[in-house]
């Protein structure tokens, strides 16, 4: 990825709803390079996709979690019916599969803290995958919005 690409990924990153006009005036480039230079962004993966930032307590989620989940058994076909099946579970904002201590990782985000415990209690113990789950509530949290590529060394 050259620097023109890098542009690209920072300023949409700040602002996806930029027209290509603008990005490739502020690129300092003509229109059809900032489109082709998009375009090839994409087929090659880099830009995946373009979606709204929600503010979670603005839904009515107040209350946060990070939720690490050890699973009773190591297969694969496990994990994949955990991530399908709790992964789309509403409360779920994100599953990342982890190593270490633990096999999953919930960021979960519910209305109030007995919401949480119900998720906890009735939901996410009752799966036959779960051995155990050990629960962290989230006060505060930050995210970079704008990825820059690492220098290589």
């Amino acid at each position: 990825m050259d620097e023109l690409d890098a542009s690209i990924v920072r300023l949409l990153q700040s602002d996806a709803r930029l027209s290509n006009r603008e990005l490739a005036r502020r690129l300092g480039v003509a229109p059809s390079t900032a489109l082709e230079r998009v375009r090839a962004l994409t087929r090659r993966g880099v830009i995946r996709g373009y979606g709204a930032d929600v503010d979670l307590k603005a839904l009515g989620r107040t209350a946060e979690a990070l939720v690490s989940v050890q699973l009773a058994r190591h297969q694969r076909s496990i994990y994949e019916t955990f991530r399908e099946t709790v992964g789309s579970w509403p409360e779920v904002v994100t599953l990342f599969v982890v190593s270490g201590g633990s096999d999953i990782m919930l960021h979960v985000a519910v209305q109030d803290s007995e919401r949480l415990h119900a998720f906890l209690v009735d939901r996410l113990a009752t799966r036959p995958e779960v051995a155990r789950f050990n629960t962290t509530m989230v006060f505060d949290r930050h995210h970079n919005r704008v990825l820059e590529p690492l220098a290589e060394e």
